[in-house]
């Protein structure tokens, strides 16, 4: 099988990517490196079986003339990341709408099974702990610029649910929960790799609100398999999953364990969200996925535990950093 990763030199994109080929693949990454990384997906790039193509999910030649000869595509480009949110609010809506309306339409014209990757965010401010899929959406208010990846993301999961009772597309959607691991930057606001830089350097841990906000992080590898089992099983399309991790920690203890996990020194101070930002932002206090329909679609569950990951991420640092 031929695959079409869209934002394939992300984080999550180029885990995918080494996972298909080490399947016996071929991939293509389509990626505009706006948040991607060349070096991400730099171990491929001597693989015959691999392809980079820089451009624009929103260029419909391009994206046509990849998925013509792809036999499946996994679209998980998007403008993702709370500062990158906060900062550039156009960028988030054109890219992430636009950029779906696009590809599910050339993936329609080709009868290409497409993973729509969605995110836990479409929850908004929902206190419906776990959050399940059939859940209703509880969105701030449309003059925060927070709510309008939510809810970009949000029409993203109706089109794709769209294509696929009007025109019988095989889609599959994958809301993912707090994906951390190796390769992911902290540049876009992502909590787990500044958390690990700054204790490594034994620089202040900046924890922004009262860090009484919780998560449950999960590792990428337990994530990209997610991703591989749903797109092969049938019984999976026309449907939406919870992808994530029922490990649930506070912003608090995150920053205490990676503190204890590395020997650092540092110390943590607390930001308050207008400062962290230079703007209001509205924030959950928990975010825990059920995890009841994949379990029992595709029998997935996460393997890797937070603490191991926490090891995983703060070993890639060490090297990076040359102290290991």
């Amino acid at each position: 099988m031929k695959a079409l990763i869209t934002g394939g030199a992300g984080f999550i994109g180029s885990h995918l990517a080494e996972r298909l080929l080490s399947d016996g693949g071929e991939v293509v990454i389509l990626d505009n490196l706006s948040t991607g990384r060349l070096e991400n997906i730099q171990g491929l790039r001597g693989d015959a079986r691999f392809q980079f193509v820089r451009g624009d999910i929103r260029d419909t030649s391009l994206v046509q003339l990849l998925a013509a000869e792809c036999d499946t595509i996994f679209h998980l480009a998007a403008a993702v990341g709370v500062q990158l949110i906060a900062d550039d609010p156009v960028r988030t809506i054109e890219t992430n709408i636009g950029g779906t309306e696009t590809v599910l339409a050339i993936a329609n014209k080709f009868g290409r099974r497409i993973l729509i990757a969605s995110t836990s965010e479409v929850y908004g401010k929902s206190e419906s702990i776990p959050f399940r899929e059939e859940d209703d959406i509880v969105l701030g208010s449309t003059s925060l610029s927070r709510w309008s990846y939510a809810c970009s993301k949000a029409v993203d999961e109706f089109l794709g649910q769209a294509y696929y009772q009007q025109y019988g597309l095989d889609v599959v959607i994958a809301r993912f929960f707090n994906t951390i691991g190796p390769r992911q930057t902290g540049r876009y606001g992502m909590v787990v790799p500044r958390f690990v830089q700054w204790a490594l350097t034994d620089e202040p841990i900046c924890i922004y609100g009262t860090g009484a906000q919780s998560r449950c992080f999960c590792y990428v590898q337990d994530v990209v398999d997610a991703i591989v089992g749903l797109m092969q099983c049938d019984r999976a399309v026309g449907q939406i999953f919870n992808v994530g991790s029922s490990e649930e920690v506070s912003i608090k203890q995150l920053a205490d364990r990676v503190t204890e996990l590395t020997g650092s020194r540092s110390v943590q101070e607390f930001v308050p969200y207008e400062v962290a930002y230079g703007r209001p932002i509205e924030d959950m206090m928990r975010r825990v996925p059920c995890t009841e329909r994949i379990r029992n679609t595709i029998g997935w569950t996460p393997k890797t535990n937070l603490e191991q990951t926490l090891r995983f991420i703060i070993a890639e640092h060490r090297r990076h950093a040359g102290t290991e």
